[in-house]
């Protein structure tokens, strides 16, 4: 089988927008991963990752008006659960958040997107490996695009992935009135369960 062929173009990154419209955040899925053994109770303050710890090629990097209501909205639900923003000093932990669409053909359905483990890895600049896998096959004769929201959490002590959060949906008709309402609520929802709940 072939491997998803992404396809970051100039239409895709217009279309990106929204991923956070049409029905709400109903029809969005939502997927979460942790590290069970991580104390998430030490995190309380955070800075966003900046520079060479940002992919320069990610839909929201090259779309910064679209990124800035992104990190608006993650900035206000984090306010809401008691966590500090830093502009300066060593934060617990690092926020990394990646953007990604591709148009697709469904011919079959199968679960949704992969990639989600912990693999303790590192690249070659120390930080974590940011990769966040393939997404799932499909199963309808249909072509659409489909938009994905990946929030990373990294302590700043270890550098490593130690909470994801993902939501994934198909992109409809552009709405830039509602945008900001839109990713407001898929936003809260991708966050909903961050930090995780000790068992």
């Amino acid at each position: 089988m072939k491997k998803p062929f992404y396809r970051l173009t100039l239409s895709l990154l217009l279309l990106m927008p929204a991923l956070m419209l049409a029905s709400g955040c109903a029809s969005v899925k939502v997927k979460t991963d942790f590290d069970a053994e991580y104390d998430f109770s030490t995190l309380q303050t955070y800075r966003w990752a900046t520079g060479k710890e940002l992919n320069p090629d990610d839909v929201l990097a090259k779309n910064p008006l679209l990124r800035k209501r992104f990190v608006k909205s993650v900035d206000n639900v984090m306010a809401g659960k008691g966590f500090s923003l830093l502009d300066s000093g060593d934060a617990d932990f690092v926020i990394v958040m990646h953007a990604g669409a591709k148009e697709k053909v469904r011919v079959d359905q199968t679960p949704g997107a992969a990639g989600m483990g912990f693999h303790g890895r590192r690249y070659y600049r120390g930080w974590y490996d940011p990769w966040w896998g393939a997404y799932g096959n499909t199963t309808t004769v249909s072509h659409y695009t489909e938009g994905t929201l990946v929030i990373d959490i990294v302590p700043w002590k270890t550098k490593e992935l130690a909470w994801r959060g993902m939501g994934t949906k198909t992109i409809g008709e552009y709405n830039s009135e509602k945008q900001q309402k839109g990713i407001d609520a898929v936003v809260t929802k991708i966050l909903n369960d961050f930090p995780p709940k000790r068992q």
